[in-house]
């Protein structure tokens, strides 16, 4: 029986995305970039903290599923839309709204405790609720929940507020 070992969440995205075909590197030396995704290929800044690979590392795979071409000049409108349309995706995939709702349960109410939970940083979970703002507007209902985006994450529950009344 071996001893197992224990993967963070961005291993776990590494070994997942050789697993569909995608080679994974990380740089020591990475100019003006977090990560970089051409030809099946990743490519991510060694000297950031795991969590942070993670968060690029689902920006990049967003790049493999949803964009074409290289769009690495941002000063063009069509190169700039395909990168937040990757964004958008490593949002939606890594922050679903039900591990928001998670979180309420977990009587997590700070950003900061909510992300560390997650596994995130602070700034994709902002960008995460802020693309969800964007999206469904100041709130979003899913089963017996309610969650708001703004000011802040508050997430009610449907039946405890009808018992209140």
């Amino acid at each position: 029986m071996g001893w197992g070992v224990y993967m963070t969440e961005f291993e776990k995205l590494i070994a997942k995305s050789q697993e569909i075909g995608i080679k994974v590197y990380e740089l020591e030396t990475f100019k003006g970039k977090s990560g970089y995704y051409f030809d099946n290929t990743i490519l991510i800044n060694k000297n950031l903290s795991y969590i942070e690979k993670r968060c690029i590392m689902m920006e990049e795979l967003g790049h493999h599923f949803k964009t074409h071409g290289d769009i690495s000049d941002q000063k063009k409108v069509e190169n700039r839309k395909q990168e937040l349309v990757a964004r958008r995706w490593a949002y939606e995939n890594l922050i679903e709204i039900a591990k928001l709702i998670h979180t309420y349960k977990n009587g997590l109410k700070e950003k900061f405790e909510i992300s560390e939970f997650l596994d995130i940083t602070e700034d994709f979970l902002e960008g995460t609720l802020q693309h969800y703002r964007q999206k469904y507007g100041t709130h979003f209902e899913m089963g017996k929940y309610i969650i708001f985006f703004e000011p802040t994450i508050t997430v009610i529950d449907k039946t405890e507020l009808k018992q209140s009344i």
